[in-house]
């Protein structure tokens, strides 16, 4: 089995407006309602690309069930620990002259929601594969991730960890299967600036060196690095394309390189379909399917 982690998912509500102007009436010529978070994208991306997981996380009030409810409906199996103050958040997404974001704040979690999580983490054993990805609302402890780790750490799961700074940083003691830095939070860890691929490599490799067993650096135009545990390094440039919304493109190489090790337990391969996923994200207005990311393995060729 492979679970998700989204700590704090949302209805994302994406608007376009022809030329927003504050305090003023403005009407849309386009709107969606999503399910959100990284967590999220992860699994419904890998759904598109044929492997099932369990969306786990904490939901609450009507908008809860609708992201719930909308998962479902996409095949994406949704076992969220149910909230009772508070709602799962609304994201507003104002796409216009430029973008904005209105971001809710979600629900209180209870020690009592977060035991009733660990219960769930508990029935997986080192079959399975556990992401987790995202912020931590600030109704959770900050070591929330290693809290998770230091439960799951005698099991021998595989963990991949997508999050940012000292989230990231203080788990590498439990020596993660995958970490997903970009190449932005990656120098910001160490204080420089990286801009090339080939600039990102000593600063991946101490990542390696402190913990984590493969590193794979997102760099949006410039492509992207792995450092595997095998020793190899891969780089790659990204696929050729028009960036249409980058939001969940790095969330679909996560889902990529999954796939692709699960499928064929060789890091070449799951790099290629991590970095491509990841652009055919990218590339679309919603996140990418099986087809979109082969067509783009192909042209890479």
């Amino acid at each position: 089995m492979i679970a998700t982690i989204t700590f704090n998912p949302s209805l994302d509500y994406i608007v376009r407006v022809e030329d927003f102007k504050i305090g003023e009436v403005n009407r849309t010529y386009y709107e969606k309602i999503f399910a959100g978070g990284k967590g999220i994208n992860v699994s419904i991306v890998l759904k598109n690309l044929g492997h099932d997981s369990t969306a786990l996380g904490f939901a609450a009030g009507f908008t809860g069930q609708e992201m719930a409810r909308k998962l479902t409906e996409m095949g994406v199996h949704a076992d969220f620990i149910e909230v009772k103050e508070g709602y799962t958040r609304i994201n507003v997404k104002l796409k216009s002259n430029e973008e904005t974001e209105i971001n809710g704040q979600g629900p209180k979690i209870t020690k009592e929601n977060i035991d009733a999580l660990f219960e769930k983490l508990d029935v997986l054993t080192k079959e399975d594969i556990l992401i987790i990805s995202g912020s931590v609302p600030n109704t959770l402890p900050d070591d929330m991730y290693e809290q998770i780790m230091e439960r799951l750490k005698e099991k021998d799961i595989p963990i991949v960890v997508d999050a940012t700074k000292d989230l990231l940083t203080n788990v590498l003691p439990y020596h993660p299967f995958l970490i997903k830095p970009n190449n932005h939070e990656l120098g910001e860890i160490f204080d420089v600036q990286l801009e090339t691929r080939d600039s990102v490599v000593p600063y991946a490799k101490k990542l390696q060196e402190q913990g984590a067993r493969n590193v794979l650096v997102s760099m949006a135009g410039e492509g992207a690095v792995l450092l595997a545990e095998d020793g190899n390094v891969y780089a790659s440039e990204a696929p050729k394309g028009k960036v249409v919304n980058s939001v969940g493109a790095g969330d679909s190489m996560v889902a990529g390189f999954v796939a692709g090790y699960l499928e064929t337990h060789d890091y070449q391969t799951a790099f290629e379909m991590g970095v491509c996923t990841g652009s055919a994200s990218a590339f679309s207005e919603e996140l990418a399917t099986r087809e979109e990311m082969e067509a783009l393995r192909a042209s890479m060729k």
